[in-house]
This record gives structure tokens, sequence and C-alpha cells, in this order.
């Protein structure tokens, strides 16, 4: 055999061997061990499934096309380093494939948990709802899952994928320090934030503006400067607070209360605000959207929790400037107007009036005598209101815990059993136009 033909017959066992490789990644439907409550939604499993099937796809029909080049007259004629090469390509568009897979599959595995997979589920209609903005834009599936460490992330929808790819769902990642009480909002709802404000375009609206402030020379170019850095993460902060109130910046000190080291660390490259500001700025915030005498008391608590004393001069000046800039930076917040909502603010489009300290705590006292209603009200705002009860001391940590995790259970299994009874209607519907497409028979045939 020769060196051109030795190097066609191994490189075609390999592509063969990718090809069986290939056959083996089954359908999410097929392999995991889920019950249905904990189950994706239905959208966020067709997306997937469509995407990683899609893909699939198109691996095979490369790989069968390397196997006939490779075998044929063409393939045998090239030399070994060129087939080697068309197939070093092919190896690495394989390795992307399974690398998809591997993302969604982190996500998923989890759902197989004992009543983590539910939880799981309850966050997704949860994450959903926070991410609602009607007549806006259309929410994307949402998928969440656990991880380890303090630190909440997202993968957001409509995104490239690593290898190449638009992602099609938003992928949240949450600390599992987090579960289960009313702070899991301030980690998941941040993380919600991002990609509503990514299908907004908050962050270029913004920082436009914030340019514009820069240029008047009015304030200390330096804090500008640095809000205009921070500002996807602030805004992402913003959504928190405006749809959970307190309960953000409650949630959000407890994600932060780290060595001093670290609260007071000042990194021009991290898009993260300095942990002392920006528990500092989600307090200004709420004190805007929500009036009430708890923002000032959290602000002096963080104050006394982290006092100034020991930081170097030049380390002083810096957070100086930055909370003289910060009452007009939040207002400039609250009443930016971006073209994505033709004229009107985020605030008013998100409903905060009825997310009002002394509103929530007349929900949680009509809740408490008529339980029946906490069920019926939108999950963030069921959120919003026993985190309101936790920092009013109304509700202790371990009514707060027990309460969540029935609600996140049974947002999972009325999800499921809505979807359930949306499929057997369609179904029925789908049947019966089928049945009356059938041509009539003549009055004189026989039956």
């Amino acid at each position: 055999m020769s060196d051109g033909s030795f190097a066609s017959w191994m490189l075609s066992q390999e592509a063969r061997s990718l090809l069986t490789r290939l056959e083996r990644i089954k359908s999410f439907a097929m392999s995991e061990t889920m019950v249905p409550a904990a189950t994706l939604s239905v959208e966020a499993q067709a997306a997937v499934e469509r995407y990683l099937i899609k893909g699939r796809r198109e691996l095979r029909t490369q790989i069968h096309q390397y196997i006939s080049w490779v075998e044929g007259p063409e393939g045998r004629r090239a030399t070994p380093a060129e087939a080697h090469r068309r197939f070093t390509f092919l190896r690495l568009r394989f390795n992307v494939v399974l690398s998809h897979f591997d993302i969604f599959s982190e996500a998923l595995s989890q759902r197989s948990e004992a009543e983590n997979g539910v939880w799981l589920a309850g966050m997704d209609v949860l994450s959903k709802d926070a991410l609602a903005l009607p007549g806006y834009y259309e929410v994307p599936p949402v998928i969440c899952y656990l991880a380890r460490g303090p630190g909440a992330a997202i993968r957001r929808a409509r995104t490239r994928l690593p290898g190449g790819g638009e992602n099609p769902a938003a992928i949240i990642r949450v600390p599992r320090e987090r579960m289960i009480g009313s702070s899991l909002a301030s980690s998941l709802f941040h993380e919600v934030g991002h990609q509503g404000a990514a299908l907004l375009g908050l962050v270029a609206s913004l920082r436009a503006a914030l340019r514009e402030v820069s240029h008047e020379g009015t304030g200390d170019a330096v804090a500008w400067g640095l809000w205009e850095r921070w500002i996807s993460e602030i805004v992402a902060d913003f959504w928190s607070v405006a749809r959970v109130g307190v309960t953000s910046t409650v949630g959000l000190m407890g994600v932060v209360s780290l060595p001093r080291a670290f609260v007071f660390r000042l990194n021009m490259e991290d898009p993260h605000p300095i942990p002392y500001i920006r528990v500092k700025l989600s307090s200004a915030l709420g004190g805007l959207l929500y009036p009430h005498p708890q923002w000032a008391r959290l602000s002096r608590l963080w104050e006394e929790f982290y006092p100034l004393e020991g930081l170097s001069e030049q380390h002083r000046q810096v957070l100086a400037a930055l909370e003289a800039s910060l009452p007009r930076f939040a207002r400039l917040l609250v009443e930016h107007r971006p073209p994505s909502l033709r004229g009107r603010t985020l605030v008013e489009v998100m409903g905060t009036r009825m997310r009002q300290p002394a509103r929530l705590g007349e929900h949680y006292r009509e809740w408490r005598s008529r339980r029946s209603r906490i069920r019926e009200a939108p999950p963030s705002l069921v959120f919003a209101v026993i985190g309101q009860a936790r920092t009013d001391g109304a509700i202790s940590p371990e009514e707060e815990s027990k309460a969540l995790a029935e609600l996140l259970k049974y947002w999972a299994l009325r999800s499921t059993l809505d979807a359930s009874e949306t499929c057997a209607t369609l179904s029925k519907s789908q049947a019966l136009a089928s049945v009356l497409r059938v041509p009539a028979l003549p009055r004189n045939s026989v039956t």
C-alpha cells in the first residue's frame, strides 16, 4: 500500500470513528431521568434540542463528505498533509459540537437531583417573570442551574457560543449557597438584568449619556470614567432593585460581605464596581425608587461593617469622588429614556409603583390571612413581598425558606401542568381540524 493510500485509509477510519461517536450523542429527552415537574419549559427544551440537532446534522454531513473525498480519487491523490489538515478541522468541529452539548448537559443533569431539580424548574419560571416586559421584546427561554462559590453568572441568549453558533437560551448559574431564601432573587435577578439590558440596548445607551456628562467637565472625571466602565454590572443591579426592592440590596450585601481587602479593592480592569460602592449605590437606587428610611439604615450599617479608617489617602479620595457623584449618577439611571423604551424610563415600564414597601407589607398581611392569594401573584412580586417581610422582621429565616421552597415547587408543577394542558388542547384542535378538512361523503355512498 502506497503512503498516500495508507494515509487515506487511516484518515477514513478516523472519520468513521468520529461518526460512530457522534451517533452516541442522544437527545436529552432520551437520556435525562428528571421528574416531569423538573423538566425545562417547552420553549427551552425545543430551542436547545433544535440547536443541538442542527449542529449534529451539519457535522454528520461534513464527515460523510470528508469520507467520500478521502476515499475517492481526489483524496488519494492529495498529499497526506493536506488530507490530515482537512481531518484536523473536522475533528475541531466535532469537539465544538460536544462542547455545546456539554454546556446544556451540565445545567440539565441537576434536574435529576431530588428537590433541586424541581426548585430549578421553579427558578426558570421566576426568571422568566423577572425578565418579562410585554410589548418591548420577546422573552427568550431561560435555564437555571446551581454552581459552587458565591458568584452567579449568565450565558445570555442570542450571544455567540464557544466555537461559533448562537445560544438558543439564557443559561443562568446560581450559587448553591443562595438556596433557598429571598436573597436568591438578588443574584438571580441581577443575571436576568444582564439579559434584559442586552435586549433593550441599555448599556450602549447609558454609556452615551455618561459620556455627555463627562464632557461637561462639571464633575470628577475619574469618578464618571469609573461609572462608565462599570455600567454593565450596575444596570443589572438596577434591574434587580427595580424587581425586588430591598431584597436585592440585602442579598447584595450578603454576596459581597468579604474581607476588607476585597471590599475596598479597586481594579481598573474589573467591570464590577468596588463592592463598598456597589452596596452604597444599590441603597441609593432603592431610595429613589422606593422612598423609605430602610435604605439609609442599610447604608449606615454597611459603613459600620466597613469603616474607612486605615485606607490610603489616594484610596479615600477615589471613594469620596464616587460618593459625591453617586446621587447624580443614580438619578441619571432612574430618569434615562433609551430609544428601545420609546420615550419611557425603565422605572415606568417595570411597574415599580406596585412594589413600594408599604404596598409590599399590605400584600404580606393579606397573604398571611388568605394563603391561596400568594399563589396567584407574579413570582417576582412574591419574592419582593417575602424579602420585605424578612427585612421588617415579620418573618423568620426558617419560615422564609420553607415558604419559598414550597412556592418554587408549586410554580414548577403549575408550569408543567399548564404546558401539558396546552399541548393536549392543541392536539384536540389539530385532530378536529383534520376531521373538518376531510371531504364529506355523498349521500348515496355506502358506509
